[in-house]
């Protein structure tokens, strides 16, 4: 797992070992980062589920301001801190062990992107949702990663589905505001 592109490209990223973090390969990675290539520069970018933090890791190192990683997982979140570390984009970044539901529900801040990459079996996307659909900022837009057979609903607050792109077995469900 690596930085596909920007200040920190080639730079290697560690994952937790085992099944409990499921990392994004390059070529589904590469293909979210094109569909947002011009989106990124100055933003505030929410990695939520962030596992390893390579989705955020990638946004700063392509010029985003400034990236929130959460996860719920003490490891997830040691790992997330050294690759921040590995890639001297600390100074970018805060970092916050946390349940994602509780945190998008006592969350002040506001977002330009978000990530939004859970474990393929679970329903917490849904959960977490209409929360981070309500932390957006004007312009927004939400990224969720699933397997192919997950379904999400067709809106979130004012978000709607606006496009949905197959990758081998994965799934990027990309939510923008119905204006936009």
């Amino acid at each position: 797992m690596r930085v596909i592109t920007g200040i920190a490209r080639g730079r290697n990223l560690e994952a937790l070992p085992g099944d409990d973090v499921r990392p994004t390969y390059d070529r589904v990675k590469e293909a979210m980062f094109s569909i947002i290539q011009f989106e990124i520069e100055g933003r505030r970018v929410l990695d939520l589920f962030a596992g390893s933090g390579q989705l955020g890791i990638e946004a700063l190192s392509r010029g985003a301001q400034s990236a929130t990683f959460i996860d719920n997982s003490k490891k997830s979140i040691e790992i997330v801190r050294k690759n921040l570390a590995a890639v001297k984009m600390s100074d970018k970044a805060t970092v916050i062990q946390a349940d994602a539901a509780s945190f998008m529900a006592n969350c002040a801040g506001r977002f330009d992107i978000a990530f939004l990459d859970t474990p393929y079996d679970s329903k917490l996307i849904e959960k977490v949702l209409p929360d981070v659909a309500r932390r957006m900022a004007e312009g927004g837009v939400i990224i969720c990663e699933t397997d192919l057979s997950g379904e999400l609903p067709e809106t979130a607050e004012d978000f709607n589905i606006y496009r949905t792109y197959k990758y081998g077995k994965t799934k990027i469900t990309v939510y923008r505001r119905e204006n936009i």
